[in-house]
C-alpha cells in the first residue's frame, strides 16, 4: 500500500502574530514553525497502517521553500520513509491542491492523508480539492478510520450523530482527533531521518483564483465590569444598554 501525507508548515500557536507591509503581509520575524497538529495526526495514523502489517510506504509531500525543511525533517523522523517538497510559496489553497495532485497522478498513491484543515487559515478546502482534481473519492473531517482488504472505512462526525462510509482504493481522507495519537520522534527515528530522500521538485502553473489584500488581527477583548449580586438592577440595565444582549 502506498500512502501519500501532506503536510504544512504552520505557526506554533504560542506565536505572537503580526502584519508587516500595511498588514499586507505575514510577518516571520520570530515565529516557530511546526508540522501542522491534524496533518501530524494523519502521518501517525500513516506510519500506524505501515508498521501494523500492511506493508507499504509512507511519503509525505509539502508545498514550500526552502525554510520549512526542518518541519519535514521531523515528518521522516516520527516514521515517514520519504519525503517531497514542492518548491513554491504555498499561495491558497487551490495552489496547493493542484501540486499535490500533479504529484500524485504520476505515482499511483492507494491513500492519500491530510489533516482536516490547517490551523493557521483553517479553511479545510485542500482534501476535497485534491480528491476532485484527481477524481477519486474525498472524505472529511474523520474521526476513525480502518483498513481492510483494500477497503476504507471511515467514521465521521455528523450533526446530531455519526457517519460510517466505505471507500474503496484510492481515496482521499482528511484526518481529526481520535484518527491516531500524535508521535513523538526518538533518537533512532531522528538519527534516520537524515538520510532518508528529501526530493524537491519544481511547482506547476496554477491560475491564481484569490489574493490577500490585508490581514487583521481579533479585536482585543473588553474589560470585566463586576457587579454586586444584590444590585440585579444595574445588572439588567448593563445588559440592555451596553451588552445589548437582552
Amino acid at each position: 500500500m502506498k500512502i501519500l501525507v501532506c503536510i504544512s508548515n504552520v505557526p506554533d500557536t504560542t506565536s505572537k502574530i503580526t502584519f508587516t507591509n500595511n498588514n499586507s503581509e505575514f510577518n516571520n520575524a520570530g515565529i516557530q514553525y511546526i508540522i501542522n497538529p491534524y496533518d501530524e495526526i494523519a502521518l501517525s495514523k500513516a506510519v500506524d497502517l505501515v508498521n501494523g502489517g500492511a506493508n507499504g510506504t509512507v511519503t509525505v509531500i509539502n508545498v514550500g521553500e526552502a525554510s520549512t525543511e526542518p518541519t519535514i525533517r521531523k515528518a521522516l523522523a516520527i516514521g515517514a520513509d520519504q519525503a517531497i517538497r514542492v518548491n513554491a510559496t504555498p499561495k491558497d489553497a487551490w495552489f496547493v491542491a493542484n501540486q499535490i495532485a500533479e504529484y500524485a497522478k504520476k505515482n499511483d498513491f492507494d491513500l492519500i492523508l491530510t489533516g482536516r484543515e490547517s490551523i493557521d487559515y483553517n479553511g479545510a478546502q485542500v482534501p476535497a480539492m485534491v480528491g476532485e482534481l484527481l477524481s477519486i473519492p474525498s472524505v472529511s473531517i474523520a474521526k476513525k478510520l480502518t483498513i481492510e482488504n483494500k477497503e476504507v472505512t471511515i467514521e465521521r462526525e455528523i450533526e446530531g450523530g455519526k457517519e460510517v462510509l466505505t471507500a474503496s482504493f484510492p481515496v482521499v481522507v482528511g484526518t481529526a482527533e481520535g484518527v491516531a495519537e500524535p508521535k513523538i520522534p526518538n533518537m533512532r527515528g531522528i538519527m534516520g531521518a537524515r538520510s532518508k530522500s528529501l526530493e524537491v521538485i519544481e511547482p506547476i502553473a496554477v491560475e491564481a483564483l484569490t489574493s490577500f489584500s490585508s490581514y487583521e488581527t481579533p479585536p482585543t477583548r473588553g474589560s470585566v465590569k463586576l457587579i454586586e449580586e444584590s444590585n440585579v438592577h444595574e445588572l439588567v440595565n448593563l445588559l440592555h444598554t451596553e451588552a445589548k444582549v437582552i
